[in-house]
């Protein structure tokens, strides 16, 4: 089986009978217009089957790679394939930088947007919120537009391919900027449970990673630098000691694959990221999945973690904890409130990951959890669907933009409806 015909971490095969890579817009929109169901492919990071369909698969990644920056309203306009690490480094060329970014900068803007991935930081809204327009080709091959503002835009921009096939997005720009990135050993989770709060607004993004049975956590975080910046790191800092050298946040992996540390400033787009655009940060030999709970039940939901640790410990590499901000994106995991994140980086061990995974979410259903889309979960399709308090609106949008189902797949049946 060939690599395009799997996803990244190779546990999901693709059921697709062909996969199109047209190399113009013209030539996709000639491709969905006489298709009877296809669907869109983006940098094939998604654990989930969100992406896969028993017809046709068309990949973004032929199209022209354009960026078009616009000064005075701070916009760009890019192609929807292309991957954030390359439109990073062109922005910061021009003095542009995004709000945010996410874990790696290998992932394609529209497979994110879609998604509703995210990075971290209390007042960072997820990658999508930064969209202010959606091109896309609709099931009857042609160009349709959505703009910030306009009713039936905060249904179409997380909106999981079930549209049409987003060609471009226009993104907000602010002036390019700095960041510090320090990593402090040892955090003691208890503490973290208890300063939970205090922890993650000490910097404008903060990360802490665990394996929960050593009872500590290594914590990555990212300050933005001032005009005036004086900022020195704390040899000690929430009783965590200042690591010594670079960290990985998976232990006995290499250190270079990640984005400086200690505290050095460079940009944007080579810190916000954990990992480097030059280097893949891993083989693919792994699992995810990812639990969004509501902020103020934050600290029990990572009580109700920390209690499973020794059934999560023997299957699991790594499990990150960051915060999102809350946006107005109806299938977004952070809609309407603040969110904590729950990440778990499994052993390729699906026999082994799915049962505990199943209590995991058993442990946070009590608290309004909401997997991530492209991640692996096996929450009930009712319960995830009773979380989404405009479903109903986007079924309704789903009509209007598909009616005759050419972007559906599975995935949509089960969880959307």
């Amino acid at each position: 089986m060939s690599a395009e015909r799997t996803n990244w971490a190779g546990n999901l095969t693709y059921a697709a009978t062909r996969v199109h890579t047209p190399g113009t817009v013209q030539e996709l929109q000639d491709l969905v217009a006489r298709s009877d169901r296809i669907r869109a492919l983006g940098s094939r990071h998604s654990f989930s089957d969100v992406a896969d369909t028993t017809a046709e698969l068309v990949s973004l990644a032929g199209l022209p790679s354009h960026i078009e920056v616009d000064r005075a309203h701070r916009t760009v306009t890019v192609a929807a394939g292309l991957r954030y690490g390359d439109l990073a480094t062109q922005l910061q060329r021009k003095g542009w930088a995004l709000h945010n970014l996410g874990s790696l900068p290998h992932i394609s803007v529209a497979g994110a947007v879609a998604t509703g991935t995210h990075g971290s930081g209390d007042g960072n809204g997820n990658l999508a919120t930064a969209v202010s327009a959606v091109q896309l080709v609709g099931g009857d091959g042609e160009l349709v537009t959505l703009r910030r503002g306009e009713p039936d835009f905060d249904g179409a921009v997380v909106a999981l391919g079930a549209l049409g096939v987003v060609v471009s997005l226009t993104l907000d720009l602010e002036p390019a900027f700095e960041v510090r990135q320090v990593v402090y050993d040892d955090l003691a989770l208890s503490t973290a449970a208890e300063r939970f709060d205090d922890i993650f607004a000490t910097a404008y993004s903060v990360s802490i990673f665990t394996d929960w049975a050593s009872g500590t956590a290594l914590s990555w975080v990212k300050h933005r630098v001032s005009e005036s910046d004086d900022w020195t790191p704390e040899p000690s800092w929430m009783g965590a000691t200042l690591a010594d050298g670079p960290r990985h946040p998976v232990p006995g992996m290499p250190a270079e694959f990640c984005t400086e540390q200690l505290g050095v400033p460079g940009p944007w787009y080579d810190r916000l990221p954990h990992f480097r655009l030059e280097f893949t940060p891993s083989s693919g030999e792994e699992l995810q999945s990812e639990y969004l709970v509501p902020r103020e039940h934050a600290v029990e939901a990572f009580g109700a973690v920390a209690k499973l640790a020794d059934r999560i410990a023997p299957v699991l590499h790594i499990s990150e904890i960051r915060t999102v901000a809350a946006d107005d994106l109806w299938l977004s995991s952070s809609y309407g409130r603040d969110v904590a994140g729950f990440h778990f980086t499994w052993k390729k061990d699906p026999d082994g990951v799915r049962p505990v995974m199943a209590e995991i979410e058993r442990a946070l259903a009590p608290y309004d959890v909401r997997p991530h889309w492209g991640k692996l979960f096996t929450v009930d399709s009712a319960q995830v669907r009773e979380r989404y308090p405009r479903l109903d609106d986007f079924r309704r949008l789903r009509a209007d933009y598909d009616p005759d189902d050419t972007f559906g797949n599975d995935f949509l049946d089960r969880y959307v409806g």
